[in-house]
């Protein structure tokens, strides 16, 4: 690095509110980390703008968009967007890498896979998978993408290691459209759940892992828990209070003498729940809180839950929570699994809040790596996007654990120091950039 862009790093480095040792060799660090990712890039220009795009996702724009980190590395920008948007490098293998680092660095023996949908709203038509659709993010149905997640989470941390972009069926069908878009002729309708299996098969193997676990949305069809009974894996799935289940655990009615002993009638969880006597719930401290212990009740129960087609699934284990609200109300959410009735409540809670620890991957990636900030319409644009924008948030993840490590004992937040800027006065809004590049030079943006 040259001298003066020493002066001014040291600088900034001295203005900054954390530790100066959170920062020290971060560009060696970010030009390591991304070495392995890049090398399945053919040309080295290509290996160049996705670096430059990695450092532009991590820093303090506020739209992080291709046209966006160009101008902030003052360049041409024909080049990055050219090479998001029509250079059709392959993605996967950013993706197999990235799913092998997180399952070398986080791996646990039981750690957790979690599969949850994200909307992005979208006003436009043109997009690729735009339609109306459920919208996580607004908490209704609305014109939106939706991409398909796939997690990992353990006692160590947690990181979004996959990802595939749910095309609706009017998109799947539409020649037009598709060709419009640049989908590859390849592709094919898949439901939600047929995408997170095709993740599960592409990096199952490099997450160790006891559970599968989602959201309602996932848990809610009967013949996913079943392709996952088949596959062999052990799941925890949400699902909605209407699900309806026979309670195999219960007293049968009274034989009347004739015909067929009758079995325990089909309830939906929340009113089966509702019968429940206080005594039936157990209290249990699932780890500490913002404000201490986190406690929760829990209770479990072996069932039979119905298909779709108004069939008898095979014996599940229900796992239901409940939660005290501010305003002394329960919050009361229902799982379903195929684990031993045996297992442990605290096992079964811990997976369950597990599953939640997606949306804080999805706060830092939309928050600090620009995962919802993309001005994309093709195909690839959208997975080159993403994959890159999956690639610095784990970046971050790294960085914030090195921090915790080097400040264990302070009370700023680690997180804090993965934006490498300073405001060099209000009135000027002269936000200085460290960027990597051939030369490892400072870029500044106004």
């Amino acid at each position: 690095m040259e001298r003066r862009f020493e002066s001014r790093l040291d600088e900034m480095l001295g203005q900054a509110h954390v530790s100066a040792d959170l920062l020290r060799g971060v560009l060696p660090r970010l030009e390591t980390f991304v070495q392995p990712f890049v090398e399945h890039l053919p040309a080295p220009e290509h290996r160049r703008h996705a670096a430059e795009y990695v450092t532009g996702l991590m820093s303090k724009l506020e739209r992080k968009t291709g046209e966006g980190i160009a101008y902030l590395l003052d360049q041409q920008r024909q080049g990055i967007q050219k090479f998001l948007g029509e250079v059709p490098w392959d993605h996967q293998p950013m993706l197999r890498t990235l799913a092998a680092q997180v399952g070398r660095e986080l791996g646990e023996p039981d750690g957790v896979i979690v599969f949850d949908p994200s909307g992005f709203p979208k006003k436009g038509t043109k997009s690729v998978g735009v339609a109306k659709q459920w919208c996580g993010r607004l908490g209704k149905v609305e014109r939106c993408q939706v991409g398909i997640y796939m997690g990992y989470v353990t006692r160590k941390e947690h990181a979004i290691v996959d990802v595939r972009l749910y095309l609706p069926k009017d998109w799947a069908k539409d020649r037009a459209r598709r060709k419009e878009a640049g989908v590859p002729k390849s592709i094919t309708f898949q439901t939600r759940h047929q995408l997170a299996l095709e993740m599960l098969a592409g990096c199952g193997k490099s997450l160790p892992h006891t559970w599968i676990a989602g959201d309602d949305e996932m848990g809610r069809p009967s013949g996913f828990r079943l392709e996952l009974r088949a596959l062999g894996e052990r799941y925890l799935l949400a699902v909605p209070s209407n699900t309806t289940v026979r309670d195999i655990e219960a007293p049968l009615p009274a034989y009347c003498g004739r015909g067929p002993r009758r079995k325990s009638p089909f309830v939906r969880v929340d009113g089966w729940c509702a019968a429940l006597p206080e005594d039936a719930w157990t209290r249990i401290e699932v780890r500490d809180g913002e404000k201490g212990p986190l406690v929760i009740e829990a209770l479990k129960c072996r069932v039979q839950a119905r298909t779709e087609r108004k069939g008898t699934g095979p014996e599940e284990l229900l796992f239901v929570t409940r939660e005290r609200q501010a305003d002394n109300s329960f919050k009361l959410d229902y799982y379903l699994s195929n684990a031993d009735p045996d297992v442990p409540l605290e096992e079964l809670a811990r997976v369950a809040k597990a599953a939640h620890r997606i949306e804080e991957c999805f706060e830092r990636g939309k928050g600090e790596a620009g995962l919802g900030d993309y001005q994309v319409r093709n195909w690839i644009a959208w997975h080159h996007h993403q994959t890159l924008s999956l690639m610095a948030a784990w970046f971050l993840n790294q960085e914030m654990r090195r921090g915790k490590k080097l400040d264990s004992g302070a009370n700023s937040t680690a997180a804090s120091a993965t934006h490498w800027w300073v405001d060099r006065g209000p009135a000027q809004h002269e936000r200085a950039f460290v960027t990597l590049s051939p030369q490892h030079t400072l870029a500044k943006a106004q």
